[in-house]
């Protein structure tokens, strides 16, 4: 099946202007990094995170170099220490905390039968357990900061905050070799709705995007090629979709468009089954 081109990159149009966010596992590489790069060209501050301190200097460099208003504190998410300081620093540096994007998430594959108490334990620990740790995090600050406003109402507009989380669509879809991975993405998906009606009180959108296949290196190093292969046959354009194109989604669910959308998880996908 020969492959539809992606299509020409979208430019900014400053959708999140003003605003302050928080993006996880966004060391450069894949959706995280992609996300942090569209939110700073959609106007908002970013506060990126990532478990490997090199690889995100390195990129928060990168940033700094085309942007404004970016800024880098390492946090593994498996670690509430960590994760509360993040939360901390992003108020601390910008008095205000408008967005969170959980992205951390961890894979491999292994059939469930071979599979480790340790390959399982880790995998949902990085994948659910930090979203929860961050979600958990996130929403104690939008909550606090709402109290704080002297007519209970958030900023201009409304917002009172907004988190978007990265699940995936093998959190519906059945892959073999994947059943930690789709457990802790159903898992996810799970978390975001009942977060969503819980965070509507104090006016807080709780939001996920289950992409089906978006290219990046680290997805090459667990990954055969020959499941690569498979995976994007199963696209109907013919090709996995570009980093960028899933951070589109995640700008719009983050941005005043989706107003009226909690508690969803969308799916990137163009696959056929």
């Amino acid at each position: 099946m020969t492959g539809v081109e992606s299509p020409a990159y979208v430019p900014g149009h400053g959708l999140l202007k003003g605003r302050t966010a928080v993006v996880t596992a966004a060391a450069g590489a894949g959706i995280g990094g992609a996300t942090a790069r569209r939110f700073l060209e959609e106007g908002a501050r970013v506060l990126i995170s990532d478990a490997h301190a090199r690889r995100l200097k390195e990129y928060e460099a990168e940033l700094a170099a085309e942007f404004e208003g970016v800024s880098a504190l390492a946090c593994d998410v498996t670690d509430e220490v960590q994760v509360q300081a993040l939360f901390d620093a992003a108020v601390r540096q910008h008095g205000r905390l408008d967005i969170v994007v959980n992205n951390a998430g961890l894979g491999g594959t292994s059939d469930l039968v071979d599979m480790s108490d340790e390959q399982w334990s880790r995998v949902l620990d990085v994948t659910l357990n930090g979203t929860f740790r961050c979600t958990r995090a996130a929403l104690r600050a939008f909550r606090e900061g709402r109290q704080g406003d002297e007519d209970g109402q958030g900023d201009e507009g409304g917002r009172g905050g907004v988190i978007v989380n990265n699940a995936s669509v093998v959190g519906w879809r059945a892959q073999a070799g994947q059943a930690h991975y789709a457990a802790a993405k159903a898992g996810v998906m799970a978390l975001t709705r009942c977060a969503a009606l819980e965070a509507a009180a104090f006016g807080v959108r709780v939001n996920a995007v289950s992409p089906s296949l978006a290219m990046h290196p680290h997805l090459v190093k667990v990954t055969t090629p020959e499941l690569l292969e498979e995976l994007t046959a199963r696209e109907a354009f013919g090709r996995y979709a570009e980093p960028w194109e899933v951070a589109n989604v995640i700008v719009f669910l983050a941005s005043d468009y989706s107003s009226y959308m909690t508690g969803e998880a969308v799916s990137v996908s163009s696959q056929r089954a």
